[in-house]
C-alpha cells in the first residue's frame, strides 16, 4: 500500500499510512523506507523526511545500500544538501546510485563545480549520472558546458536516452542559437519511432520556439494528436516571447474551447500578451479566474505580480495598486512591477516613495528596479534626482548601468539641452549606445531645433540600422519643423530609393472584449460611417471650442487646409470617435499607440476629454496620458 501510495498523485497518503502502521505496532523494514523517503520527495517534506531518518537510525539500517541511497535524494531533491553529504559521507561503501543522488542534488541547484568532483568519483558512470550533469548545466544557464559535457558522454559510448534529450533541448532553447544540434535531437526521436512522445514534442516545440523558428514550431504543435496542458502552455509561451501577442491570445481561447484547464504556467504567459495588447477584459477574467482557483495555483507571487504588471500597463493603476497592497508576500519583482507602473503613468513622487519604503523593508534594488527610478525621473524631467539616483545605483548598489540606464539619463541630458553632457556619457558607456539612445538624441534635437547636431546624429543611426525608417523619419520631422522642404523631399527620396516606409501610426481599443484597430485615414472598419460621421461631430465641437490644429506636425507640404484634414485622421482620434459611439456616456476610454502621440492629437484629446466629459487614457511608446476636464497627467511633458 505504501509504496502504491508513494507512486501516486496523492503521495502524502503513503505518510499516513505509515503512521498507521507504527501506531498498530508492525516493524517498518528496509523495503518500506524507500518509499517513504520518495513521498517525502514528492510533497517536498524535509521535516516529515528528518523525522523518519531518525526512525532508520533506531532501526539500525542506515547501511542498507536502497536505504542509504533514497536517504540522500530525499535530502538533495529538498535542498538539504548538507544533509544529504553528511549521510553520504558516512557511508564508506558507496555505489554509483548514491553519487548519482547526490549529484542530482547539487547539480539541479547549482552547485555544479561540487556535482562535478562527485561525478569524476564515480567507479562506473552511468546514463542518468551524465543526465544529472547535463541538466544541472542547462537549467543554470551554462549552455556551452551542457552541450560539450554531451559530446564526452557521446565519446564514452554512453547511449543516451529521453532524458538525455529533454535535457538537450532545454540547453538548446535557453542558447536560442543551436538549431543545429535541436535538428540532431529530432533526428535520434524520428529514427528510434519516439515522435508520439508528448514530452519530447513539447521539448522540441519549446526549442524552435526559443531559436526563432515560429512556423516549425506551430507545425508540431499542430501535428499532436493529444495535446496537454504543457503543450499548450509551451505554444501560447512561444508566442509571448516572440512578442505574436495575438496569437497567443487566440491560442488560449482555443486552449480553452478544447476543455484544457489552463493552469499558473498559462497564465504567465497570458498575462504579458494582455498587457501589451491593451486586452483588459481578459486579464480582468484571468484575474477572476486566479482568484477562484487560487489553491491549484502553485507561483501565486509571481501570478499576482503579472497581474499588477497587466494592469498597470492597461492603464487601471488603481486595481494594481489595490492588488499590491493586499499582497502578504512581496518579491522584488513585485516591488519592481509596482515602481514601474507608477513611472509609466507618470506618478513620479508616488514611485519614489515607494522605492524608498521597499529599501526600508530589507529589500535590495537591481538594474530592472533602477530602470523603473530613472524612468520616474525621466517622464518629470527630474534631472537632478535622476544624477543623484543614477550614482547611488553604481556606488550605494553596485549595480553596473545598464542600456536602458544610460538612455534615461541621456534622455534627460537631452530634454534639458545638455547636448555635452550628454555625448560625455555616452563615450564614457562601457558598451556601444544603441538605436534607441541614438533616437532619444535625435528627438532632443527636434525640441531644441539643434538641426546641424541631429544631422550627426541621424548619420550614427544610418550607420547602426540602416534598414530603420525611424531614423529618416525623425529627421524629415526636423526639416519639416524648420521649413526646410527641400531636404525634406530628399529624405523622402531616400525613403523611397531603399523601399524602406515609415511604420503607420496603431492605435487600437478593445470594447466588449474585442480588440479594435485603427490606422491613418482608416477606413476598413465595419462601422466606418459611424465613425467618421462621430469624427467630423468632434472636429466640429473643437473647433467651436476654439482648437486650432497645430500644422507644424504635418511633414507634407501642402495647404493648410489639407494638412487640417490629415491630422483629424490619425488613427487615436480614430479609436477616440469608435469608443464616443461604442461606449455608455462617462465610460472610461482606453486606447494604445505603438507610436508617440503628436502634440496636435495630444491638445485636442486634452479638449475632447472635457467636451465629452469623458477620462481619456492613452498609452503611448513612450508612457500613459491620462486626459481629464481639458488637461492631462504628463503636464505637456512627454
Amino acid at each position: 500500500m505504501i509504496r502504491g501510495l508513494s507512486s501516486s498523485e496523492s503521495p502524502f497518503l503513503a505518510l499516513e499510512y505509515y503512521v498507521h502502521m507504527i501506531s498498530s505496532g508492525t516493524e517498518p523494514n528496509e523495503y518500506t523506507f524507500p518509499s517513504i523517503f520518495k513521498s517525502c520527495t514528492k510533497i517536498r517534506g524535509a521535516h516529515e523526511g528528518k523525522q523518519v531518518h531518525a526512525h532508520v537510525l533506531k532501526l539500525g539500517l542506515e547501511h542498507n545500500a536502497f536505504v542509504h541511497t533514497s536517504l540522500i535524494n530525499m535530502y538533495a531533491q529538498n535542498g538539504e544538501l548538507v544533509n544529504a553529504r553528511l549521510v553520504f559521507d558516512k557511508r564508506s561503501m558507496r555505489d554509483a546510485v548514491s553519487f548519482t543522488a547526490l549529484i542530482t542534488g547539487y547539480a539541479s541547484k547549482g552547485f555544479l563545480d561540487e556535482a562535478r568532483e562527485l561525478f569524476d568519483e564515480i567507479p562506473v558512470r552511468d546514463v542518468v549520472s551524465w543526465n544529472a550533469m547535463i541538466s544541472g548545466y542547462a537549467q543554470s544557464g551554462r549552455v556551452e558546458e551542457a552541450m560539450a559535457f554531451f559530446e564526452e558522454m557521446r565519446r564514452a559510448k554512453v547511449t543516451p536516452n529521453v532524458s538525455t534529450m529533454l535535457s538537450l533541448l532545454s540547453a538548446c532553447a535557453q542558447s536560442g542559437s543551436s538549431l543545429q544540434l535541436g535538428n540532431w535531437v529530432r533526428s535520434w526521436i524520428e529514427d528510434r519511432g519516439l515522435g508520439s512522445n508528448i514530452r519530447l514534442v513539447n521539448g522540441l516545440i519549446d526549442m524552435y520556439v526559443k531559436c526563432g523558428d515560429l512556423e516549425e514550431a506551430s507545425n508540431l504543435f499542430e501535428k499532436i494528436q493529444d495535446k496537454n496542458v504543457v503543450s499548450w502552455n509551451v505554444m501560447i509561451g512561444g508566442y509571448t516571447h516572440m512578442s505574436c501577442y495575438k496569437e497567443a491570445l487566440g491560442l488560449f481561447r482555443r486552449m480553452m474551447q478544447s476543455n484544457i484547464d489552463p493552469n499558473d504556467v498559462t497564465f504567465l504567459s497570458i498575462l504579458p500578451a494582455c498587457a501589451n495588447l491593451g486586452a483588459l477584459d481578459l486579464g480582468k477574467w484571468v484575474h477572476a479566474y486566479v482568484d477562484k482557483n487560487m489553491k491549484s495555483m502553485k507561483n501565486t507571487v509571481a501570478l499576482w505580480t503579472s497581474l499588477i504588471d497587466m494592469y498597470a500597463k492597461c492603464g487601471d493603476l488603481a486595481v494594481a495598486k489595490r492588488i499590491f497592497d493586499c499582497m502578504n508576500t512581496k518579491s522584488l519583482a513585485t516591488w519592481n512591477a509596482m515602481i514601474s507602473g507608477f513611472a509609466m503613468h507618470g506618478h513620479t513622487d508616488t514611485a519614489l516613495r515607494l522605492f524608498s519604503r521597499m529599501t526600508s523593508e530589507g529589500f535590495v534594488p537591481d538594474d530592472i528596479t533602477f530602470v523603473g527610478v530613472l524612468t520616474a525621473c525621466k517622464h518629470a524631467g527630474l534631472l537632478s534626482l535622476g544624477r543623484r539616483y543614477f550614482s547611488s545605483m553604481m556606488q550605494d548598489y553596485k549595480v553596473s548601468p545598464k542600456l536602458p540606464h544610460y538612455g534615461c539619463m541621456i534622455d534627460l541630458f537631452g530634454r534639458a539641452g545638455l547636448f555635452d553632457e550628454a555625448e560625455t556619457l555616452m563615450k564614457n558607456m562601457k558598451m556601444k549606445p544603441d538605436g534607441a539612445i541614438w533616437c532619444s538624441l535625435l528627438g532632443a534635437c527636434r525640441i531644441h531645433r539643434r538641426i546641424e547636431l541631429a544631422e550627426s546624429v541621424a548619420k550614427h543611426l544610418f550607420e547602426l540600422e540602416p534598414e530603420n525608417p525611424s531614423a529618416y523619419v525623425l529627421l524629415s520631422n526636423i526639416y519639416a519643423g524648420a521649413g526646410r522642404w527641400e531636404d525634406v523631399a530628399k529624405i523622402r527620396t531616400r525613403l523611397n530609393d531603399n523601399r524602406m516606409k515609415k511604420v503607420p501610426g496603431c492605435s487600437s481599443i478593445q470594447v466588449d472584449s474585442v480588440v479594435h484597430e485603427f490606422l491613418v485615414g482608416d477606413k476598413v472598419h465595419p462601422q466606418s460611417n459611424e465613425i467618421y460621421k462621430m469624427l467630423d461631430e468632434i472636429d466640429m465641437r473643437l473647433e467651436k471650442a476654439g482648437f486650432v490644429p497645430d500644422t507644424s506636425e504635418v511633414l507634407y507640404d501642402m495647404d493648410e487646409e489639407w494638412k487640417e484634414g490629415v491630422l483629424s485622421h490619425h488613427s487615436e482620434k480614430l479609436a477616440i470617435a469608435f469608443g464616443l459611439i461604442s461606449t455608455k456616456p462617462g465610460t472610461t476610454i482606453r486606447i494604445m499607440k505603438n507610436l508617440r502621440v503628436c502634440g496636435n492629437c495630444h491638445s485636442a484629446t486634452k479638449l475632447i476629454s472635457k467636451i465629452f466629459n469623458r477620462e481619456i487614457i492613452a498609452r503611448d511608446r513612450n508612457r500613459f496620458h491620462h486626459f481629464k476636464d481639458g488637461s492631462c497627467s504628463c503636464k505637456d511633458y512627454w
